[in-house]
């Protein structure tokens, strides 16, 4: 029996990690819905629309079937076959598929960070970012953008000897600027001649408006041999349940990475990659209408934002970052503010800190229209 009164230790390791913000307010709704409040929840990082049928057929058909039992860790090779036609060149030999994208990005800085290897890290960024690069034993370097795009210069002042990674996250989270291709290039020529790691974060590629094709590092063939790639199923084919992401790399990485998955998860759920399968065969029609409903969404949200702060229209995910300093009287700071419209207006938004930029607030446009116009409605009342 343990002393009474003692405390469990707890490694540093885990000491240092901040929970994330997202999902702190995710709990929060959930608190306050359980209470009985209504809750009108613009934090969400996920798309409004349903599964389509034929994946969910495709899962059950493969339950039934009998695909409930261990699968290769690299994931089923007739799925990264066909993901590997993404990338010119490569084959099922470099893919491997892992839990969601957050998994593939854990696992990456495990295996590309020695103790107090530095990762530079554009700044706002995802929530995650920075916590995966210490508990790989990293040091996150954040590097401000300007205007939410790239500073490639200060990008490259930012290089020590401990210089591991830089990390391109492109649509961005929490800002949805997509970075131009000329700025894609310039990032890949100082990767190149400080012999870094590139690591491209494409997880709302699929989510791009006014005409714009959004580029990617991989288009960039002399980058390649230090290009890692990470893409997921769960915003582009409203999948965000399934967890199925993977990783693009040089063949050597990819063993490195199964090596480590071999002891982190096995394989990914064996059903769930069959119904992945089948989303590859979603209807490109389909695709574009979840894409232009989601501009439609994006117009409003940004006409009302702009009413209210300053605001910069996002050319890609589902996300606008206002500046709310104006309303930060007495030095509050926008997590009091973000807690302020939640607690007095019933409407969750995420504070600037999350994303490591106070004086701002993420708001997400996936959600009914009739959620965006009551959402902002009450929001203008709260100011």
């Amino acid at each position: 029996m343990g002393r009474k009164g003692s405390v469990m230790k707890l490694s540093d390791r885990i000491n240092q990690i901040e929970p994330s913000g997202t999902v702190r307010f995710t709990q929060l709704i959930q608190q306050m819905r359980g209470q009985g409040k209504d809750v009108i929840d613009l934090a969400v990082g996920e798309p409004p629309y349903d599964t389509p049928r034929a994946v969910i057929e495709a899962t059950q058909k493969a339950l039934a079937a009998g695909k409930t039992k261990y699968s290769p860790v690299t994931g089923l090779p007739e799925l990264k076959s066909r993901l590997a036609n993404q990338f010119d060149g490569y084959d099922a030999n470099n893919i491997i598929i892992s839990n969601g994208s957050k998994q593939c990005l854990f696992a990456m800085f495990q295996v590309i960070c020695n103790p107090t290897d530095e990762v530079i890290i554009p700044r706002p960024f995802w929530v995650s970012f920075p916590e995966q690069v210490k508990l790989a034993g990293g040091c996150p370097v954040f590097v401000d953008t300007c205007n939410h795009q790239l500073d490639c210069e200060k990008i490259k002042q930012a290089i020590t000897p401990k210089t591991r990674a830089i990390l391109i996250n492109s649509p961005n989270n929490p800002t949805g600027a997509v970075y131009p291709a000329e700025d894609l290039v310039r990032i890949a020529e100082i990767a190149l001649e400080q012999n870094l790691y590139l690591i491209s974060d494409e997880a709302y590629r699929l989510f791009v408006y006014d005409k714009l094709k959004s580029a990617s590092l991989f288009d960039i063939e002399d980058i390649r041999h230090l290009l890692i790639v990470t893409r997921s199923f769960s915003k582009n084919f409203g999948m965000t349940g399934f967890r199925i992401g993977y990783i693009a790399a040089p063949q050597e990485f990819i063993r490195a990475l199964a090596g480590l998955q071999s002891h982190m998860t096995g394989n990914v759920c064996t059903f769930a990659q069959y119904g992945s399968l089948k989303a590859l065969d979603m209807n490109h029609h389909e695709l574009e209408d979840w894409r232009a409903d989601m501009a439609s969404k994006r117009d409003y949200a940004y006409r009302q934002a702009a009413e209210l702060f300053d605001c910069q229209k996002p050319q890609g995910a589902f996300y606008l970052f206002p500046d709310v300093r104006r309303h930060l009287e007495n030095g509050i700071s926008s997590a009091e503010f973000a807690g302020r419209l939640l607690e007095t207006a019933g409407v969750a938004v995420v504070p600037g800190e999350a994303f490591g930029m106070d004086g701002h607030i993420r708001i997400s446009y996936a959600v009914s229209k009739d959620k965006l116009a009551s959402g902002f409605d009450k929001i203008r009342e709260a100011l």
